[in-house]
């Protein structure tokens, strides 16, 4: 089944571990052909004795002193099905035919068969498994960039390797991967046997440790995988021309990363070897750095001859010329701050991997073990800025902690961060050890601090500074207008009468002047019944708006309410009507003055009980009715009547409620209808003896006067499918959608598209918000049900947008106050008022808001918080510049709002360990990082996840993605 073709030169050291491992195979059909590649010392002996002792062990001689030529010696005299190729240092696992041809039979169609792999050190110890699991998707695309199989990590073709004409001789190095490339670009099924079934010895004179030679192959092989190859005589014609050079992905950029990866080798060895020519082409972005450090990671084990726990403790050995590449690489990019996100990864790569059995003294990060019942304080080493320690008990690690550091980390500032990660009850000693310690935690960690060099020191120093700064700052600190509130019930006023006088506690608390009640008062007036009136009666006149309009029309005028402070005003108002009489009257309880030629009642007969106690009053309206007078009636559509149509989301019955009882009131007809998508307004007639009822005229007219927005806040429009109120009483639940927006916008730059919903698209999606029952809550809510976990109660949803573009005011934030939502929106505090300097490469720098505006929005109710002061991505700042940003960005948000602020989400969506604790330290309860899906009650609050809405999507997306978060 299986020709095993085993090249040998001077393997006299290693040779019998690579043979044994094939007769320690599960499966005994295959033959191995091992190329004695002029050997001078005792390997001709060694093949000997496998060949005597296995006839499947077959032997030949070959001078072609290389590798590649002596495994296509080999393959010239294979005679199986299949071929591996077994360099004389290396070894497979006893299960690696067995499991690979069993991975081929299952995948007919398939021309190779692959493993994961480990490296020995000379040390005998291995490296993690790698695979390469891409190859199974589109063996040709990753072929033409890199050399992702180890050569025995594969069985192949024998047939289409010999077609393919072998190994090139010409390559000193990576003819294998030149061969695995020319056979994937025939375009044919590999399959992936995904465990670790070979092993790969690194010795210190392995070639693959030749970096200059590496280099040079590698050149070679990645130009023939982005252009035609004319040995391949049948390649798929995906593959004829060579790779896809698609999002930038050129064969420079696969070339730059096998430098990173060479350069990164040299200095495992102590080398200084940067190639800025083809370093220059590795993508600069902030998704790239931590594969940047991943890639020289696995250089730098290689050099080293180290596994990763060996690194850290070895630093001294290669750290200097590993940070003098990184340095390279960010004034490369012209960007010094990338080379200091790629430097916090790589040390915190080699830190995930060592026991810190001693201290690590790294460039950035200080690496430790610290006795979690008995801290000590820790000095910060020079260039240090952030600490990676194992907090111990009893010999083992109780915890894991990695944050930002100042200055000087003292024994209450350990004692502080040990009581959050461990519980006091673990930290007491074991029995018969000595005193309570937990209780010497609590006493310890309420001792002021004055020490200036330490964190905590520096941090207050920092805060003052920012503090001056805000104070010094040009823009004017405003206190926010207060809002306008109902007073509050004493407690001692409950009934009706003083209900409506707290109302009227403000003046105009409806604002009767708008264009839209103005309207509504002329439509009265066209309904009104032609000819003389002579008596007329206002239920409710409130303070006077439409008295006033009707007084000309009628010969005398009653005009009532329950609240004298609203006669009082509504006398003043009319105080040149003669005509006009004012009383306080409460209608409900009260006698009705009789012989009426007209009664007007507006906009109150929802505040009543309940539809009885209408139908009660109904009967006094038809009793205070001259025979032949007409009663008008003017409310709103009210949700509770019919869900499916527009309405207003009150809790009480509406217009056709009140309409249908009046209508069904012995006496009363209705005459004609005015009837808006809002409201309707509607003439009754009292029948005299012997009237006939006519059919009533309905008249079905526009709204045409602007609906403000306290009016427009509590309508649903088209009607819902869900009442807050129904789903606040029977949904209870463990998660909800925080939703993340950027834009809102008609246009923009193409390459920002999915960062900008439409107006249209978004007032979509707050319609349907609105219309399923959402209710908006602010960050600090969640972090309230978050840290007393209580279920979410209805259908509550976080709306956040990053950045703090003007267009949030200008669209978005009218959208979400007509559907009685709200939001909060992220600041880049040192850019108020400019314009959005990190999108200049896609286009026309979008504006942001200025400080009037916040101030104007956060009056109006919307919310803000910091998205930091500059929107530089944490990972690349330092742990000073990071906590001078956190401070500086809250107090001038606080200075702007005028109220105190606990919220940030991290720009770019990019965080890393040191940002959770640091926020916290400058004032901060609530973070958004860049982890995607529902908040739940089980979420850190500093480090909550959202879900984007992109602006490239359908509403019905949208929905689905909501209704997901429902489930």
């Amino acid at each position: 089944m299986v020709s095993i073709v085993v090249p040998a030169h001077n393997a006299e050291a290693t040779l019998a571990r690579a043979l044994d491992c094939l007769v320690d195979q599960e499966i005994a059909d295959w033959e191995a052909i091992i190329v004695d590649d002029a050997s001078t010392d005792r390997t001709p002996a060694i093949i000997a004795g496998y060949v005597e002792h296995d006839a499947r062990f077959r032997t030949l001689s070959s001078c072609a002193s290389s590798a590649a030529g002596a495994r296509n010696s080999g393959i010239s005299i294979a005679r199986g099905q299949w071929l591996m190729f077994l360099d004389a240092d290396d070894w497979v696992d006893a299960s690696f035919l067995a499991k690979m041809l069993a991975a081929l039979k299952a995948a007919p169609d398939a021309v190779a068969a692959y493993c994961g792999s480990r490296r020995i050190m000379p040390d005998g110890e291995l490296t993690p498994s790698s695979i390469a699991t891409e190859v199974a998707i589109q063996p040709f695309e990753t072929f033409a960039r890199r050399c992702a199989i180890c050569t025995h990590a594969l069985l192949v073709d024998r047939e289409t390797i010999v077609e393919l004409g072998g190994f090139d001789v010409s390559l000193h190095t990576f003819e294998d991967w030149d061969l695995w490339q020319r056979l994937a670009r025939l375009g044919k099924r590999w399959v992936m046997v995904d465990e670790p079934l070979a092993f790969h010895r690194v010795s210190p004179n392995s070639l693959s440790r030749n970096s200059t030679q590496m280099l040079v192959d590698a050149e070679i092989v990645i130009a023939r995988g982005f252009s035609p190859d004319p040995r391949v005589k049948h390649p798929a014609s995906a593959h004829a021309n060579g790779a896809i050079e698609a999002n930038g992905r050129t064969a420079a950029e696969a070339l730059g990363w096998f430098a990173l990866w060479s350069a990164a080798s040299d200095c495992g060895r102590g080398l200084r070897s940067i190639n800025p020519q083809f370093l220059r082409a590795l993508p600069a972005g902030r998704k790239w750095m931590r594969e940047i450090a991943r890639v020289a990671l696995d250089g730098l084990m290689l050099g080293s001859l180290s596994v990763p726990a060996q690194l850290a403790a070895r630093w001294d050995r290669f750290g200097g010329p590993l940070t003098e590449l990184v340095i390279e690489l960010g004034k490369i990019w012209g960007d010094p701050v990338a080379g200091r996100r790629v430097q916090y990864h790589l040390e915190q790569m080699l830190l995930d991997f060592d026991d810190l059995a001693a201290p690590r003294k790294l460039r950035q990060t200080l690496g430790i073990r610290v006795d979690a019942r008995n801290p000590t304080s820790i000095e910060l080493p020079e260039g240090v800025d952030q600490i990676y320690a194992y907090l111990m008990m009893d010999g083992r690690i109780a915890a894991r902690v990695q944050f930002g550091v100042l200055g000087k980390v003292t024994r209450r500032h350990w004692i502080e961060l040990i009581l959050n990660l461990v519980p006091p009850e673990r930290l007491a000693p074991q029995k018969g050890a000595g005193a309570d310690t937990s209780n010497m935690f609590a006493a310890e960690a309420s001792l002021s601090i004055s020490d200036r060099d330490s964190h905590v020191g520096k941090l207050a120093r920092l805060a003052a500074e920012a503090q001056e700064l805000v104070r010094s700052s040009a823009e004017p600190a405003e206190p926010l207008a207060a809002p306008r509130r109902k007073p509050a019930a004493d407690g001692h006023d409950n009934d009706r009468t003083s209900f409506w006088n707290r109302h009227f506690a403000t003046e105009d608390p409806w604002h009767y002047g708008s264009p839209y009640e103005q309207e509504k008062y002329e439509r009265q007036l066209e309904i009104l019944p032609a000819g003389p009136i002579g008596r007329a009666l206002e239920l409710a006149c409130a303070e006077g708006h439409f008295t006033r309009q009707l007084a000309p029309r009628v010969g005398h005028l009653t005009a009532t309410d329950i609240s004298a402070v609203a006669i009082e005003r509504a006398h003043d108002r009319c105080s040149d009507q003669p005509n006009v009489d004012f009383g306080v009257l409460d209608f409900s309880a009260d006698t009705l003055p009789g012989e009426m030629d007209l009664i007007v009642c507006s906009e109150v007969l929802y505040y009543l009980d309940d539809l009885a106690e209408l139908r009660r009053i109904a009967k006094k309206f038809v009793e205070a009715l001259a025979p032949g007078g007409s009663f008008i009636s003017a409310h709103a559509f009210v949700l509770r009547d019919n869900i499916e149509r527009t309405g207003f989301d009150w809790n009480t019955f509406g217009a056709q409620a009140i309409s249908e009882t009046l209508a069904a009131t012995d006496g009363l007809v209705l005459e004609q209808s005015i009837q808006t998508e809002l409201y309707r307004i509607d003439r009754f007639r009292r029948l005299s003896p012997g009237d006939v009822a006519t059919e009533p005229v309905i008249d079905h007219v526009p709204i045409r006067a602007p609906v403000e927005i306290g009016v427009a806040r509590k309508i649903v429009w088209g009607g819902a499918r869900a009442l807050r109120r129904d789903v606040a009483r029977s949904e209870r639940r463990q998660r909800i959608p925080v939703l993340m927006y950027h834009s809102v916008a008609d246009d923009g730059p193409a390459a920002l598209a999915r960062f900008r919903c439409t107006p249209a698209a978004f007032g979509s999606q707050m319609t349907w918000l609105r219309a399923n029952g959402f209710h908006a809550i602010t960050s600090e809510q969640l972090e309230r049900f978050i840290s007393n976990p209580q279920p979410f109660v209805g259908r509550p949803v976080l709306i956040t947008f990053d950045d703090g573009f003007e267009n949030f005011a200008d669209h978005a934030w009218p959208i979400l106050r007509a559907n009685d939502l709200t939001a909060e929106v992220f600041l880049v505090t040192d850019l108020v008022g400019q314009s959005a300097q990190w999108d200049a490469a896609s286009g026309p720098p979008t504006q942001l808001m200025d400080a009037g505006t916040v101030r104007r929005l956060a009056s109006e109710g919307a919310f803000f918080g910091s998205h930091l002061a500059t929107h530089r991505a944490i990972d690349g700042l330092s742990t000073s510049d990071l906590a001078a940003e956190l401070l500086r960005s809250r107090m001038f948000i606080e200075r702007w709002t005028g109220r105190p602020i606990a919220s940030f989400a991290a720009p770019f969506s990019v965080t890393d360990r040191r940002l959770g604790r640091l926020a916290r330290e400058c004032g901060y309860r609530i973070g958004f990082g860049g982890r995607y899906g529902p908040a739940h009650l089980e979420s850190d609050p500093i480090d909550l996840p959202r879900i984007e809405i992109r602006g490239d999507r359908s509403l019905d997306d949208f929905v689905a993605i909501v209704e997901a978060v429902l489930e």
